[in-house]
């Protein structure tokens, strides 16, 4: 697997480590209660002979790790802590089958589940309870940090920011599209195909992955008709109507950044012939309007005169 999505040191900072403990009745209080009014603390009721538990405690160690300690996770045995179950019991709490998660924020009970969820369910609950406690979750602060370093040009930063929200949760279309533009962004173009050939398939076709394959293609297209750019302002200026130049420009300038200029190139073919080459311009404006993104400046900018052309 690409060295990106593997850092250097896999295990866990040891404050995400000191958050993982054992409990028990005579601790309950301190490690959980009392504990809670600073993070939020999930307790994971368990047994030696249940299977699912031995499914379900290793997840919850995993997704519990991976935030850096945001969140901590008190194990009890049940069979060992009666006395405590039956308490808990008393008070209201689902305990009559393991394994059984609670989550406390504030003292208080925030919310419950019941048998062992997958990976992805997990992870839900435990962004639901972060949310709750006006935190977020690692991965989305690294995606929000590496999308600012990427509109601030620091595309190697961005692409570190990106992996390491992949590796902290796979699931995330904005972590693995953004990670595909800042490799693109850096010239590695070969890297950035081999991470789209990592992505899970059932987020194949969100717009984020469309998006950054969709800026993958250009990126290619764009190297070549770089090396072409004097030659194709030379046709033109010979030859307004040399349509094929102005859209190989078009393309060019897209590689350079100068998205308004190569929307504008596109768009004055447009208007000057709509259906050159089976609508060949609109098609490519709509592939760059996918690979900048749809709430882009430029998308929106260019997709207004494109309306304007197509429907005066």
């Amino acid at each position: 697997m690409n060295s990106l999505l593997n850092p250097a040191h896999e295990g866990a900072p040891a404050s995400a480590n000191a958050m993982i403990i054992d409990g028990n009745q005579a601790s309950f209080m301190a490690d959980v209660v009392e504990a809670s009014r600073q993070v939020p603390v999930l307790v994971d009721f368990w047994a030696t002979w249940c299977g699912p538990c031995k499914t379900l405690t290793p997840t919850l160690e995993k997704v519990v790790r991976a935030q850096g300690g945001r969140i901590k996770l008190v194990k009890i045995d049940v069979d060992k802590n009666r006395e405590l179950v039956g308490q808990l019991a008393r008070m209201g709490l689902p305990m009559q089958s393991v394994p059984t998660v609670v989550a406390f924020w504030q003292g208080q009970l925030a919310d419950t589940f019941s048998g062992a969820l997958p990976e992805s369910e997990v992870k839900r609950f435990i962004e639901a309870l972060l949310k709750l406690a006006g935190s977020t979750a690692p991965a989305a602060d690294l995606i929000a940090e590496g999308k600012a370093l990427l509109e601030q040009g620091e595309a190697e930063a961005a692409a570190q920011c990106f992996a390491g929200a992949v590796h902290e949760d796979r699931e995330k279309p904005e972590a693995w599209g953004g990670l595909v533009r800042a490799l693109i962004a850096l010239g590695d173009e070969a890297q950035a195909q081999e991470i789209l050939a990592e992505i899970p398939p059932k987020l194949a076709d969100h717009a984020e992955i469309a998006g950054a394959k969709a800026a993958l293609a250009l990126a290619a297209e764009g190297r070549a008709a770089q090396a072409a750019q004097a030659g194709l302002e030379a046709r033109l200026a010979a030859d307004p109507d040399d349509f094929a130049a102005r859209y190989e420009l078009a393309t060019a300038l897209n590689a350079t950044g100068a998205r308004a200029e190569a929307a504008e190139a596109l768009l004055e073919i447009i208007r000057r012939n709509r259906a050159w080459n089976d609508d060949a311009a609109r098609l490519q404006l709509l592939k760059f309007f996918e690979a900048w993104g749809f709430d882009d400046a430029a998308t929106m900018a260019a997709r207004r005169k494109l309306s304007a052309l197509l429907f005066r």
